[in-house]
Formats: structure tokens, C-alpha cells, sequence
């Protein structure tokens, strides 16, 4: 059987569904291959099943300085582990099922098809023996978790993030390999619900935190509620009764379960990339061009996850977006990509914002910090932990980045890439309002530091604009 379409799509995640919707906007014949559950990465096992049992763990870890403000008896409060659990699983089913509903309401029984593709070619695949030609391929196939073969030989004690939302109940303890975002915010969580958890990561930081002092800040942070062992090799060991040995640099202890969030790789295997007649890499990806998310001259694109560029959903929608508007537009064309945002739901939240801290150049940047310790509405909270640095250009004080550790950081960390994106100077900024008392005032005052260290003489007092 052969069929021919305008384009066809692998993978149904967040970038193939929005270059769907672009396309069928378009008039453009698609169809949409899927192989495995549907969903997407972020609402299947990663963003929100791990804010679900995050929100359960601020509430439970909330009693633990509720003393201090004059409320008694939360010592009786526990927690139950199969409870907790079964609704995370149920937020998420819902927002999964949720995505796969309005995907399919757009598509007929001819335009969806649950298969693995293969490429035969740079215009044809083949599913479950049918082969479709098709005027350009979007690859959206999406990753898996990164398991050495020493976690592999761990068994069912083992645990990826594909699997822990599956768990019928908390285990008693668990080592958490790989202290990036999602291993920071799960890890974190179950140490909240009571969990003995003990963080480790080969890098010196986590989050991979580019700025030192904010990583130094955030460390200190997490470290209150689980042990952190950081620069260091995991070797893991099953014993015979089931439990693991952890060994890492002069560090060994047992633990019930391990979690492993090393990272995640490129679903291509199988994909048959080699029959686009392009060069692969050593890990069998072909080179595309970042801009237009297209390989070499071939109708062919690379969106998402995929191409382990920038692995967030929102960049996932976007790059699916503008394969599609290129081959909608039948030419190479470059979009701007959006001002990068990173954001860590951790206590205090962990947010970049801009241009990374160590891509900056030392001697051409002003530096601003503010403390949470320092803000009026934070000491109301009882919540100082954390700071805000933010970054601009000496001479003309642009804007051009920043680092947070700090709570509600999510939403300074969405006024700053506002303000970058804008164009906006550290002294424009201060004209913006901020309200008293508000956490946003730290914001204020690492804007303030900022512009001190520029050296910078203003004609005015910043953040007042003569009429």
C-alpha cells in the first residue's frame, strides 16, 4: 500500500501537534504517525506529574514552621503514600488525556496512525506496511531516559522518570542520580513528604546553574532536605535483597530505590536516518540548521526534543511551528527564537533568563544581587532563602540576563525575559512599578545594585522620568 500526503509527522508531542494544527490551518493533507503512549514528555512523565506531588509537598512540609506563626497540632499531620501517588497519576491522566482528546478532534481515522515509521528516504516512510510518500517530513519522535548499563542491571529497583509516577506508594529511601531540573524538583518533593533521599550528581553544581554564587545559594537550599554529593561517579550495586548500594567517591550507603534522571537522548534509533544520505554523528543524529530546524537541503526537519537542542516545552511548540511555516512558505527561513527562560519548581524556585552567566564577558558586565532576607514581604512569609542576580552591559546597560534562586521566582524570572526581549535598560526597568510590600521588590533592588556597579552617572534618580 502506498499513500501520498502533503507531510508527514513522527510523533505526537508538542512540537508534531503544533506543526499539525499549523499545517491542516494551511490546507496542507498531513498525517500524523505516533509510536508508544500518546502525550507529551512534559504532561505524561515530566513538568506536571512532578508539580502535582510538589504541591503536595509544600503543604505537608508546611507544618514544619507553622509553630512559628502560632498554629498548633500539625505534629499529627503524616502522610499517605498511595494516596498521594494516585493523584498524581490522576492529574496527570487528565492533562494527558485532555492533549490527546483536542489533537484527535482535528483529525480523521485516515490521518492519525499508531505505528513506528522508518525513513526509506528523504520523501518516504514506512508504517505498519504501508509506505507514504510525502512532500516533507517534520521528525518529532521526542527522548528517552539516558540509563548506563550499571543502572540497568539494578532491575525493578530502578526507577526512571518515565516509570516513578507509576509507584503505588513513597519508598522509605531512594538515590537520586542526576541532580538536574527534574532531579532537583522529585528529589526535593519526596524529602518534603518524609522520604530519606540522597541527591548525587557528577557536576560540581545542580540545575546546571551557570552562576556561581546563585548555584553555591541553591545547594545550600535543596540541602535541607536531602543529602547532596556533588562531583562525583555513582557506581550502583543490587544486593540480594533488593535494596542498593550506592558508592560515590568516599561516600557508600543503601538505599530501597534509585532514581535515575541522568538525562535524555534523541529517540532516532530505528528511525532510519541513514537513508537520508547524510552525514551522522557518533551518536547517529545528522546535523540540521538551528534556525530553520531543516537538515542540509532535504525536506526533512529535526523539532523538539528530538534534536537535543533545547529541550523545554514551549521551544518544542515553537521549532514545531517554524518547520511547518517553512514548509508552508515553500523557503528557508529564519525566525527569532524567543529569549531563553528555564524555570525549576524547587523551594526556592531556580530560574535563567537570558544569556547565561559563563557566556558573559566579566569585564563588560555590571553585576546586581538582592537578597531574599532583605525583602519586608518575605520575612512576613518566613521564607528567605534565596537571591537575584541579574547581568547587563556596563556601557550602555542593557539588559541581558539573570539567575534566580528565590520564591515565586517563575514569575520575576517572566517580568525579566519581558524586559530583555523589549530591549530594555537597567534604568528603563526602575521606571516600571513596584508595588510595597511585594517579593518583587528584591527584583527592584538587584536592578538597583545593578546599575551602582555599572559606574553609570543618570541624569535623574532611576526609576523617575522627568515630564
Amino acid at each position: 500500500m502506498t499513500r501520498k500526503v502533503d507531510l508527514a509527522i513522527l510523533g505526537a508531542g508538542s512540537a508534531g501537534v503544533t506543526a499539525l494544527f499549523t499545517l491542516l490551518r494551511a490546507g496542507k493533507s498531513v498525517v500524523l504517525i505516533n509510536s508508544g503512549p500518546e502525550g507529551t514528555t512534559c504532561a505524561r512523565v515530566g513538568c506536571m506529574p512532578s508539580k502535582a506531588l510538589i504541591e503536595v509537598a509544600s503543604l505537608y512540609h508546611a507544618k514544619t514552621r507553622q509553630a512559628a506563626f502560632g498554629i498548633a497540632g500539625t505534629e499529627a499531620l503524616s502522610v499517605d503514600g498511595p494516596k498521594v501517588m494516585a493523584r498524581v497519576r490522576d492529574i496527570r491522566d487528565k492533562l494527558v488525556n485532555g492533549f490527546i482528546t483536542r489533537t484527535h478532534k482535528h483529525l480523521d481515522e485516515t490521518q492519525f496512525i499508531d505505528g513506528f515509521a522508518t525513513l526509506t528516504g528523504p520523501n518516504s516512510v514506512e508504517v505498519n506496511g504501508e509506505t507514504i510518500e510525502a512532500g516533507a517530513i517534520i521528525i518529532a519522535t521526542g527522548s528517552s531516559p539516558v540509563l548506563p548499563a550499571p543502572f540497568r542491571a539494578l532491575g525493578d529497583a530502578l526507577w526512571t522518570t518515565d516509570t516513578f509516577f507509576e509507584q503505588a506508594d513513597l519508598p522509605k529511601s531512594v538515590a537520586i542520580v542526576g541532580l538536574g531540573v527534574i532531579g532537583c524538583e522529585i528529589g526535593q518533593a519526596l524529602g518534603r513528604l518524609g522520604v530519606e533521599v540522597h541527591g548525587f550528581d557528577a557536576a560540581p553544581v545542580i540545575a546546571g546553574i551557570k552562576d556561581p554564587v546563585v548555584a553555591e545559594a541553591a545547594a545550600e537550599a535543596l540541602g535541607q532536605d536531602m543529602s547532596l554529593t556533588l562531583g562525583a561517579t555513582v557506581e550502583p550495586t543490587r544486593e540480594a535483597d533488593g535494596t542498593v548500594t550506592i558508592k560515590a567517591g568516599e561516600k557508600t550507603m543503601r538505599v530501597e530505590r534509585v532514581l535515575a534522571s541522568i538525562g535524555r537522548r534523541p529517540n532516532v534509533a530505528g528511525l532510519g536516518l541513514e537513508s537520508l544520505g547524510v552525514e551522522l554523528d557518533d551518536k547517529g543524529m545528522p546535523a540540521y540548521d538551528p534556525e530553520t530546524l531543516q537538515i542540509g537541503d532535504l525536506p526533512v526537519y529535526m523539532t523538539g526534543d528530538v534534536n537535543a537542542d533545547r529541550p523545554l516545552l514551549h521551544e518544542a511548540k515553537d521549532e514545531g511551528k517554524i518547520a511547518a511555516l517553512n514548509i508552508i512558505a515553500g523557503a528557508r527561513k529564519s525566525f527569532r527564537r524567543r529569549v531563553p527562560l528555564a524555570v525549576a519548581f524547587t523551594s526556592p524556585q531556580i530560574a535563567t533568563v537570558g544569556a547565561a552567566f559563563d557566556t558573559l564577558d566579566p569585564e563588560q558586565i555590571a553585576v546586581g544581587t538582592a537578597k531574599a532576607q532583605d525583602n519586608g514581604r518575605s520575612k512576613v512569609k518566613a521564607e528567605t532563602a534565596g537571591l537575584i542576580r541579574v547581568y547587563a552591559d556596563k556601557t550602555s546597560l542593557k539588559l541581558l540576563g539573570a539567575t534566580l534562586a528565590i520564591g515565586d521566582g517563575e514569575h520575576m524570572a517572566h517580568w525579566l525575559a519581558l524586559a530583555i526581549e523589549q530591549g530594555l535598560t537597567v534604568d528603563a526597568c526602575l521606571e516600571s512599578p513596584f508595588y510595597h510590600p511585594v517579593l518583587e521588590e528584591t527584583l527592584q533592588d538587584a536592578l538597583m545594585s545593578c546599575l551602582s556597579n555599572s559606574g553609570q552617572k543618570l541624569p535623574h534618580p532611576p526609576g523617575l522620568t522627568p515630564a
